[in-house]
């Protein structure tokens, strides 16, 4: 444990016990720039693999664009209408161990010498090849698109701990939701696709039901 970072491991456990899929937000309230710059840090700082970061976020707040993706987005119709900041996560496709980004990304983000991206792009060239990804572009969404989760996750998390709400949301149409990006110039030519988006802002009303999961033992396997 960091000595330099102070843990309250109540405040977590009561910023999860908090949170829930917010549908409609109250639209009075609005999440501050510095609070949601924070949540989108939080994004930013996520792991990845190889610390490939193969997400992009997008916050959608102009009204027109929202309305867009209302009429394709039948899981997202209360949050895009309410939402204080709506998110769209998208995913890269173009994460071959030898395209462009990926080099880029190793030598001019995390600074790699040359002899050590030569050693970790043969050796993601090796796990790309034994899961298939380099002949099936399908696989190669679907393998960032797993790590995109983890970023949104991290958000979720910090913006409850903020007290601020939020929902994840995958009731949407994706081939739709990327014609409409695509249209707006946002998917860099088809090296993007949307993966998830989630919705922050401030309830609208305390949850009807308290929040339910299994016990720990039904979950969890000690070998």
């Amino acid at each position: 444990m960091n000595p330099n970072i102070p843990v309250c491991k109540e405040h977590v456990i009561s910023a999860f016990q908090y949170r829930h899929a917010t549908k409609t937000f109250n639209t009075t309230k609005k999440i501050s720039e510095e609070d949601f710059n924070y949540i989108l840090e939080t994004g930013r700082l996520s792991p990845s693999s190889i610390g490939l970061e193969p997400w992009k976020f997008i916050v959608v707040q102009n009204p027109e664009l929202r309305n867009k993706l209302k009429a394709v987005s039948p899981g997202a119709q209360g949050q895009l209408d309410t939402a204080s900041h709506f998110l769209i996560i998208l995913a890269r496709t173009n994460v071959r161990y030898d395209s462009e980004y990926v080099i880029d990304q190793m030598k001019n983000v995390q600074q790699m010498p040359q002899e050590v991206v030569t050693y970790i792009s043969d050796a993601l060239k090796e796990v790309q090849e034994v899961r298939g990804l380099l002949k099936d572009e399908r696989l190669m969404y679907e393998w960032s698109a797993k790590q995109t989760y983890i970023a949104m996750g991290n958000m979720m998390t910090a913006a409850a701990l903020a007290g601020i709400d939020s929902c994840p949301i995958e009731g949407f149409d994706y081939a739709a939701v990327d014609h409409i990006l695509e249209e707006e110039g946002l998917l860099e030519e088809g090296n993007l696709k949307a993966s998830v988006m989630v919705a922050f802002g401030y309830r609208n009303e305390e949850p009807k039901r308290a929040k339910t999961r299994s016990n720990m033992d039904q979950i969890v396997s000690w070998t």
